[in-house]
C-alpha cells in the first residue's frame, strides 16, 4: 500500500486532474464525506487528508510514503529528509511584500527604516530582508494578515498573493514580489528503497501527466 499525503483545498482540486491523467481516481469528495483516509481505484493507493503544513512531517517520519506541498511550506518548515523528485506546477501564487495605500515603501528602506513586518512566513521573511539589508522586526501571524497595516500593529506584510483582489479589498497594495510558489511532489526517501517499483512508477506518471498540462497551458 502506498500512501499519498494531500491537504483539502486548491490543491486537492488541482491535483485531481493529474491523478487522472496518471489513471487515478480518488472515490470519495473530501467536501462531502467527514473520512481522512481516501480509497482510489488503484488497490495499492490511498489518500490521507492533512493539514497542508503537516504534509511534510507525514512523509519525513513515514506517516506517508508521498505528499503534495507548496514551496512555501517546504521552504518555511525545511524539507529534511524528503526527496522532492517534482514541482507539479499546480496552486500557482506568490508570495510578497504589501503595505497600506499611502505607505511610502521605497523610500521607508532607502532611508534604512526599521520595519515591522507581519507574517507567518517567518524564516522566508527574515532570508528576503536580510538579503535586502533592511532591518525589520517580524511578528508571527496566523490568519487575517491584512489587518496588520491597517490596524498599525505592521508596516508591511509578507504573505501568498493569488490574484491581489483581496490586497485590493483591504486597500493594501503589493510593493516587492518575494518569490513564485507552485505546490511540489515529497517523497519519503525510506518509502522509496522499500517500494522503490510501484512509487517510481507514481512519480513518472505524474510526471508526465504535468508534462502534458503546461503544455496545454
Amino acid at each position: 500500500m502506498i500512501t499519498l499525503a494531500l491537504s483539502k483545498g486548491r490543491i486537492f482540486d488541482d491535483i485531481l486532474p493529474l491523478l487522472r491523467s496518471a489513471g487515478i481516481e480518488v472515490l470519495d469528495d473530501p467536501e462531502k464525506s467527514r473520512k481522512l483516509i481516501l480509497d482510489t481505484n488503484q488497490p495499492g493507493l490511498r489518500v490521507v487528508l492533512v493539514r497542508a503544513t503537516d504534509v511534510p512531517t507525514y512523509v519525513q517520519y513515514g506517516g506517508a510514503d508521498l505528499g503534495v506541498v507548496g514551496k512555501d511550506t517546504l521552504l518555511e518548515s525545511g524539507s529534511q529528509g524528503l526527496y522532492q523528485p517534482l514541482d507539479l506546477q499546480i496552486a500557482k501564487c506568490r508570495i510578497s511584500v504589501a503595505v497600506r495605500e499611502g505607505f511610502d515603501y521605497a523610500a521607508a528602506v532607502r532611508q534604512g527604516s526599521r520595519l515591522k513586518v507581519a507574517t507567518k512566513y517567518v524564516a522566508i521573511a527574515r532570508d528576503f530582508f536580510a538579503t535586502k539589508g533592511v532591518h525589520v522586526d517580524l511578528i508571527k501571524l496566523y490568519g487575517s494578515m491584512e489587518l496588520a497595516p491597517l490596524t498599525g500593529l505592521a508596516d508591511a506584510i509578507v504573505d501568498l498573493v493569488s490574484t491581489g483582489s483581496t490586497l485590493k479589498a483591504n486597500h493594501l497594495v503589493e510593493v516587492e514580489r518575494i518569490m513564485d510558489i507552485s505546490s511540489h511532489l515529497v517523497v519519503n526517501q525510506t518509502a522509496l528503497k522499500l517500494k522503490q517499483a510501484p512509487i517510481r512508477k507514481l512519480i513518472d506518471d505524474l510526471a508526465a501527466a504535468t508534462s502534458l498540462s503546461t503544455s496545454k497551458a
